[in-house]
């Protein structure tokens, strides 16, 4: 058996006196796909954030391919490159096109050549589904298309894991399918990906595992088809019964 990609092992996260992870263990396997869910508030973002060091943990250790994750510096950059990281907002670069958002990073922190930085986002941004707008600049794109964007941008880095932090809580409501359609793609290709997210259409449909949290705790881990159809614990049973029943 593969030792696991991720590993966060006691992680513990205050914010002043706001305890806002507590004692997480939470294991991801090598192209697993792992699904956190919760009410607002609950620590899913946080822990997302902690697993490329966004937010400093305060007791607890992470390891990322057995490495435990480095403070700042050099290896902080490097580990950052291996961590794909897709965010709310989509932060790309207004002032470049969507061909130079995506090959800023294989570039400058992979020491890749333009051109092949530029074949490879062409491949991504085909994968996406916008490789005819490579020449655009950002805001000539829909919410949804940046999004798309932001993926192909995290992906051309070659991460062992993508980190998806509520990629579709932006968006409007008919874009947000076609943001899902290409995680669900990028899941059933095996990609290792840890995803917070309320679209629980997708926890049970690309989810190998789903975890639930509530005040910083992780309260239930389970098969998305065991979580969904018979939840273990009460605080799921509510959380599934006020979202499920609307």
């Amino acid at each position: 058996m593969s030792e696991p990609l991720v590993v966060m092992d006691g992680v513990n996260k205050w914010f002043g006196d706001l305890h806002v992870l507590q004692d997480i263990d939470l294991n991801v396997d090598r192209r697993e796909v792992v699904v956190v869910i919760g009410p607002s508030g609950s620590g899913k973002s946080t822990l997302c954030r902690t697993i490329n060091r966004l937010e400093p943990i305060d007791q607890g250790r992470i390891l990322i391919d057995g490495e435990p994750l480095p403070a700042e510096g050099k290896e902080l950059a490097r580990l950052r490159a291996d961590v794909g990281m897709v965010f709310q907002s989509f932060n790309l670069f207004a002032h470049k096109s969507i061909l130079q958002n995506v090959t800023l990073g294989p570039v400058k922190v992979r020491g890749k050549s333009k051109q092949e930085a530029e074949a490879r986002a062409m491949e991504l941004l085909e994968r996406v589904g916008i490789a005819n707008q490579a020449d655009k600049m950002p805001a000539q794109l829909s919410g949804g298309q940046q999004q798309r964007v932001a993926i192909a941008r995290a992906l051309a880095m070659d991460p062992k894991v993508m980190l998806f932090d509520e990629p579709t809580s932006a968006l409007d409501p008919e874009m947000i399918s076609e943001v899902l359609d290409v995680m669900l793609e990028l899941a059933s290709e095996g990609t290792t990906m840890v995803v917070v997210t309320h679209e629980m259409g997708f926890a049970r449909s690309a989810a190998r595992r789903v975890v639930f949290m509530d005040g910083g705790r992780i309260v239930e881990e389970n098969t998305p088809e065991a979580f969904f159809n018979d939840p273990q614990t009460a605080r799921a049973q509510d959380f599934l019964s006020k979202i499920l029943n609307h």
